[in-house]
């Protein structure tokens, strides 16, 4: 492979609070270390109907991915297969969404919740959690530092080529408090700081890094439509890849034939969107 890449994503985080509140991913913009563009979901701008689009580089009115309750597994090539059929080496610390939409459907939660399968198709180390019982009550996330500790650790004995990480952290708290209060405030001053170590750890170990959501939310705790604060959150990129303009906006659809075109792995036919790294 060209390039090893990893992708974080921040679930339900809109643009003004990363600009406003991730205070490690600004400084490392203000001095060069990084580079921020905004990021516009596709519509329908719900959380499973974004993880297959950030993914298969398709929008949900092809990849057929309505919502959180039509959960299946995906019939178009992704950036798992694009990757393994270039020989590399993939991860997930996720969602159990991303195993089923890119490895098995449906979700079992012995056989699913950890599996390392160095000759699968798609995704070889995953590692799940299912919020099951997920509601306003009792979030069910698990912490973000063990995530991200896990990423870090698949990297590390597996030799990830590409990996991925995904909690919903920020996501589920904006459902349940809203986004303009002081536990908002809060939740993403954390994130911000447990995120911050692993940046410069995963960039010496040769990654390049994108940091993103999959789409924001409004001052209700809302998203899935089409108002600027449910759909446009930011991308952080670290690299040293030639980006465009920092006023550009980035179509989600962009994300996978992005990450393929940087290692070096053939885009799938159904990725039409242009890359925005070269």
């Amino acid at each position: 492979m060209d390039r090893k890449i990893l992708l974080i994503i921040l679930d339900g985080v809109p643009w003004r609070n990363f600009r406003r509140l991730f205070g490690n991913l600004e400084g490392w913009v203000d001095n060069g270390s990084a580079r921020v563009w905004k990021h516009q979901s596709v519509l329908p701008s719900t959380s499973a109907s974004c993880y297959a689009s950030i993914h298969t580089g398709v929008s949900p009115q092809e990849h057929g991915c309505t919502g959180n309750g039509n959960v299946f597994r995906l019939a178009h090539k992704d950036i798992f297969s694009q990757v393994r059929d270039a020989g590399g080496v993939t991860g997930a610390v996720t969602h159990s969404y991303w195993s089923q939409f890119f490895n098995r459907h449906p979700f079992d939660y012995v056989r699913d919740v950890e599996y390392d399968e160095p000759e699968g198709k798609t995704i070889n180390h995953g590692r799940f959690h299912s919020m099951t019982g997920y509601g306003k009550a009792n979030q069910m996330t698990p912490c973000d530092v063990d995530l991200f500790a896990t990423l870090t650790n698949l990297c590390l004995r597996f030799g990830l080529d590409y990996g991925i990480l995904h909690t919903c952290t920020l996501d589920s708290m904006g459902h349940r408090f809203f986004h303009d209060c002081d536990e908002m405030d809060h939740a993403c001053f954390v994130m911000d700081e447990m995120l911050a170590p692993f940046i410069p750890r995963w960039r010496q170990m040769g990654y390049e890094v994108i940091v993103t959501a999959d789409h924001g939310q409004d001052d209700r705790g809302h998203h899935g439509g089409r108002s600027p604060l449910q759909q446009e959150t930011a991308l952080y990129y670290f690299g040293d890849a030639d980006g465009p303009d920092p006023d550009t906006v980035i179509d989600q659809l962009q994300i996978a034939p992005t990450i393929l075109t940087r290692m070096g792995a053939p885009l799938a036919e159904t990725m039409l969107a242009s890359p925005f790294l070269r």
